[in-house]
């Protein structure tokens, strides 16, 4: 599948979200959004999975300002990524979000930065961990053209550990080519954000990251 972070892009987050549903629909492929989260409640009006880009390890009551995985699904969330390199977590954390969004029937994408930590989280049992060199992210080169090593690395180290776990990678993913590398590697999909968010035509850019996808 293709994630597609909105981070905190000045854009219009239904409008994205309907390109992306639309070549979802077309490519028979999967498109998971994430805008920010006053704008969760698109997910009541698309036809594709929208995620949070993060879940607080709160509990609901007296936590001001936080973030708690109830009030994701409440307005429309299927979904949360966790511990992203621009807002990680402890490990503690982690696993208290992990599993308070399986009570709920979210699915989680844990982020990580290296096959190290890839492989601590696997035993927190996510839905997806996804592998992301943060030096990487928002550049012009892909991870795995730039370092594909770390890729195939995490993915055996995973395997290892649970054969049936599902990998994601990101960090300067911006074209089919580089989907199609993060799936020989191993990899069920990717992260994107600026190569979409920021693109002239991200609809010529959706579709040929799709195309990636074996």
């Amino acid at each position: 599948m293709i994630v597609v972070n909105f981070k905190t892009y000045p854009i219009d987050a239904l409008s994205l979200a309907r390109m992306c549903e639309e070549v979802a629909h077309q490519s028979g492929r999967k498109i998971v959004v994430c805008p920010q989260i006053t704008d969760l409640w698109i997910g009541h009006e698309v036809r594709i999975s929208v995620f949070a880009q993060h879940v607080d390890a709160m509990e609901c009551g007296q936590s001001t300002g936080a973030i708690t995985a109830e009030s994701v699904k409440k307005a429309g969330g299927a979904g949360t990524l966790l511990n992203h390199s621009e807002k990680r977590m402890r490990i503690a954390d982690i696993d208290f979000s992990v599993q308070k969004c399986k009570l709920l029937g979210l699915t989680t994408i844990v982020c990580a930065n290296n096959a190290s930590v890839s492989t601590a989280l696997t035993s927190l049992q996510p839905d997806y961990i996804a592998i992301e060199l943060p030096e990487l992210i928002g550049g012009d080169v892909s991870v795995t053209t730039a370092n594909p090593g770390i890729v195939s690395d995490t993915v055996t180290r995973i395997r290892k550990i649970d054969v049936s776990m599902k990998i994601l990678c990101g960090a300067g993913i911006k074209s089919g080519r580089d989907v199609a590398k993060a799936c020989e590697l191993g990899c069920v999909g990717v992260l994107v954000a600026s190569g979409v968010t920021k693109a002239k035509n991200p609809r010529a850019v959706l579709e040929d990251l799709v195309s990636g996808l074996l």
